[in-house]
C-alpha cells in the first residue's frame, strides 16, 4: 500500500468531516480551519485530482444552481478505499508515536 502524502490525508479528512457536502471551497475553509493555514484551490485541487485517480474519493454533481448561472457543483465522497487507507495511515502514526512520552513536548524551566 502507498502511504499518503500529509495534505492527501488532511484533505481525505475534510472530505469525511463535510459528509456529502465536501466541493472545493469548503474544503479549502475546512483544512484552512484545521490547520491554521490558509490553503489556496490548487493546493486542494491537485490532491483531490491524485486522490480520485487512486480512487480515494469519488465525484458527483449537485443539480443545477440558479446561484451559479445553472451550473453544478462538483462534489467529492470518501470511498471504502479512501476510509482504508486513512485507518492505515492512522495505525502508523499510532505504531511511530508509541513509547513517546506526552511531557516529551513540555518545556524544562
Amino acid at each position: 500500500m502507498k502511504l499518503l502524502s500529509r495534505s492527501e490525508e488532511i484533505i481525505l479528512l475534510a472530505v469525511w468531516r463535510l459528509e456529502g457536502n465536501a466541493f472545493g471551497i469548503s474544503i479549502r475553509d475546512q483544512v484552512s480551519d484545521a490547520t491554521g493555514y490558509r490553503w489556496t484551490l490548487g493546493a486542494v485541487y491537485v490532491p483531490l485530482d491524485k486522490l480520485t485517480r487512486k480512487g480515494y474519493v469519488a465525484k458527483s454533481y449537485s443539480r443545477p444552481m440558479p446561484r451559479r448561472g445553472g451550473r453544478s457543483k462538483v462534489l467529492y465522497h470518501l470511498t471504502p478505499e479512501g476510509r482504508e487507507a486513512l485507518r492505515a495511515v492512522r495505525e502508523i502514526q499510532t505504531s511511530l508515536w508509541k513509547g513517546i512520552p506526552g511531557h516529551a513536548f513540555k518545556e524544562e524551566a
